[in-house]
């Protein structure tokens, strides 16, 4: 724990770095930024697919800090969009922005210098990542405002991150095809399904307060059915995948991996318990990121 710095005292160098640390890691937990995990796997799923195999290094170095850099400009914009509610939801209240461990200016900054960075990685790819870089930041900072007058709020998320692997191919191919808008579907039904689920925790706050979700709007049983139609949707779009780009064997090894990851979702959570609802969002969907990757990679670089 670092000690606080007494007024009127000289703080060492030790002291500053230690306290710039702790900031920076209340930052960082604030935006959940381990949570880039998600949708990083699936830009580089449609790097991998537009260059056939491995990427260069310049490209995939660009890639992440792109990824980074609008990640988390769009979370840290969604923490200052939602303050009034996080505010007074019991699930949320603890967040540091509510809690004062981060102060709206801050925040602000945050957003600032990783929307530059993200505009920075664009123009550092190609000219059509730069040009498209605007619009694509929009989208995600607007997904922030949709649970005020839609319940379709979470294919707006599913949006969000389905456009990072139609990124990372234009990253690499400086132009856009119908493959990875085609991936980019499986990911927006996929992150939609979980989404769906991860709401019904809020389902009684956000009816109190106006929000709109398909659990505040349909009720929790229901809601577990749409997400499993909209994850059903995501695996027959993943197949397809596989199909346009004649990926081998070990891609569709990882899509029946996928396919059992999705039944342990649906296995550690019910309509009746939600109580290990983090582990099925973020553990087993981390998860899931990283085997379609791995499985897409190593399909096209065996072939």
């Amino acid at each position: 724990m670092v000690k606080l710095i007494d007024k009127g005292t000289k703080p060492s160098i030790l002291q500053v770095v230690e306290l710039l640390i702790l900031r920076l890691r209340i930052l960082l937990e604030m935006i959940k930024f381990e949570h880039t995990l998600f949708a990083l796997p699936f830009a580089y799923i449609g790097a991998f697919l537009a260059a056939k195999g491995l990427p260069d290094l310049w490209t995939s170095a660009w890639i992440l800090v792109a990824m980074v850099g609008a990640r988390t400009a769009a979370m840290t914009f969604n923490r200052i969009v939602d303050l009034p509610f996080d505010a007074k939801n019991p699930r949320t209240r603890d967040r540091a922005l509510p809690k004062g461990s981060v102060s709206p200016r801050d925040a602000w900054i945050m957003v600032v210098v990783s929307a530059g960075l993200f505009f920075l990685a664009a123009y550092e790819l190609n000219r059509l990542a730069f040009i498209l870089s605007p619009i694509v930041l929009l989208v995600l900072l607007c997904y922030s405002y949709t649970k005020r007058f839609t319940s379709l709020s979470h294919l707006f998320l599913g949006l969000s991150l389905g456009i990072a692997p139609i990124g990372g191919w234009i990253a690499v191919r400086g132009g856009i095809e119908i493959l990875p808008f085609v991936l980019g579907m499986g990911v927006l039904f996929w992150v939609a399904g979980f989404d769906v689920l991860y709401a019904c925790m809020d389902r009684e706050f956000d009816q109190r307060e106006g929000l709109y979700s398909i659990p505040a709007r349909l009720g929790i049983r229901r809601a577990f059915w749409i997400s499993d139609l909209f994850h059903f949707v995501a695996f027959v779009v993943f197949l397809l995948v596989g199909i346009m780009a004649h990926l081998n064997w070990i891609y569709y090894l990882g899509i029946l991996v996928t396919s059992v990851l999705m039944v342990m979702q649906r296995l550690v959570v019910s309509p009746d318990d939600l109580s290990r609802m983090n582990m099925a969002f973020f553990t087993l969907n981390g998860a899931i990121s990283m085997v379609l990757f791995f499985a897409t990679a190593a399909s096209l670089i065996s072939s």
